[in-house]
């Protein structure tokens, strides 16, 4: 017997991007003490006040199946007052639809907005799985490269060359602030990605998970700018904002008529989200922008002291860090690939971090540092690492 072309297809036969993260966790189990700059974990876990709210939901039976697959009425106010709050836009709670974390909304996204065989495309550097979500809803993936000498900023012409290289297209995936860069994106980027999505007459699905990351500027949500409401579908969370990233909590906002349709996507995989979870997440969106801010503090702080850190030498280049809990390091001045030296990284310091080629060609020649250990212990491994950057210079030019 043999298993689907769609499931055997998701990573196209070739890498997910976890390699490195991977051999830093057998390194690990092995009796290696690594410092993990990889992954977007929070060291700091959730919150008590946000796991006593759960337990408690639990205990007052929030245990069995929900009553609708779209979300509590409850979480959804919360999340509809959150996000009026934030972007000025009118948004009911008939504009939310709760799912299992943000990876459940961009797979619901696609399979609402892509037939089999259409075009999807996505920014290049990008989060590991775009790729495999677009594969997994029989799509074909469309990258579109945001260049280092623009600074990662999408460029319009890029993206309607690819659009007219592929025949068309049937969606358009960002985020901003984003992973891996950091890069948050600007309004003329965002007016100028409005202008090609209502051009082409697609739909923009916005991943907007790291939106209370952000260090310099202000985030601008594209269903903010005129003629996207109607066209934009934004995918929310509360693992980042709220550090809940296990409890697999978040939303989709949109048009009401794309959310019922969702809602039966949802009768058919997840079945909704645990009540307990729910009202857990409602709780804590209920602790206001402040609670929010003391989450981002530590990353805002940890970005200070790589750059500061970076700043200090020249064989490593930072793209500026505007948002998330990430750092973007050009080390082409090495010669190494961004997978080479964190290998090499991994091997000979027992730092691990994640080669740009693991998001991305656009991102090849550079690492992806995470802000996720405390401060004194990233100090150190970015010391280590732009000690190694420096030898490999030196080696160069002998």
């Amino acid at each position: 017997m043999k298993l689907s072309n769609r499931i055997t297809g998701i990573n196209a036969g070739g890498s997910d991007g976890w390699e490195t993260y991977v051999l830093a966790c057998e390194m690990e189990e092995a009796g290696k003490e690594i410092t993990h700059l990889t992954i977007g974990e929070h060291d700091i876990r959730t919150d008590p006040l946000i796991l006593e709210a759960m337990y408690n939901a639990a205990l007052d039976g929030h245990t069995g199946y929900t009553a609708l697959g779209n979300g509590s009425v409850g979480l959804r106010v919360r999340i509809a007052e959150r996000v009026e709050k934030t972007t000025g836009i009118p948004t009911s709670p008939d504009n939310v639809f709760v799912v299992p974390g943000g990876q459940a909304g961009l797979f619901a996204t696609h399979m609402g907005c892509c037939d089999p065989g259409d075009r999807a495309m996505f920014i290049d550097p990008y989060y590991a799985t775009y790729p495999g979500t677009i594969r997994s809803v029989s799509a074909e993936p469309v990258p579109v490269p945001a260049r280092p000498e623009r600074i990662f900023q999408p460029d319009p012409a890029d993206l309607e060359a690819a659009a007219a290289a592929a025949g068309g297209v049937s969606s358009l995936l960002i985020n901003s602030p984003n992973n891996p860069t950091g890069v948050l994106y600007s309004r003329e980027t965002m007016e100028g990605i409005a202008r090609f999505c209502q051009e082409q007459d697609i739909w923009l699905i916005s991943d907007e998970v790291y939106e209370t990351q952000v260090w310099t500027g202000a985030h601008l949500s594209p269903r903010m700018l005129p003629g996207m409401q109607e066209r934009t579908l934004v995918v929310g969370s509360m693992s980042k904002s709220h550090a809940m990233t296990g409890s697999r909590i978040g939303w989709v906002i949109g048009p009401q008529e794309v959310l019922e349709r969702l809602d039966d996507l949802a009768t058919n995989t997840t079945y909704g989200v645990a009540g307990f979870v729910q009202e857990a997440a409602a709780f804590a969106l209920g602790l206001g922008e402040s609670f929010e801010e003391k989450i981002a503090e530590p990353f805002r702080r940890r970005r200070g002291i790589v750059m500061r850190l970076v700043e200090g030498q020249n064989h490593v280049r930072a793209i500026p860090a505007d948002g998330a809990m990430y750092v973007m390091l050009d080390i082409r001045a090495t010669g190494l690939s961004g997978e080479d030296f964190a290998n090499g990284l991994l091997r000979t310091h027992h730092v691990a971090v994640m080669p740009g080629e693991s998001f991305g060609r656009a991102a090849a020649g550079h690492i992806r540092v995470a802000l996720t250990v405390a401060d004194d212990r990233l100090e150190e491994a970015v010391r280590q690492l732009l000690a190694y950057a420096g030898d490999l210079s030196a080696r160069r030019t002998d």
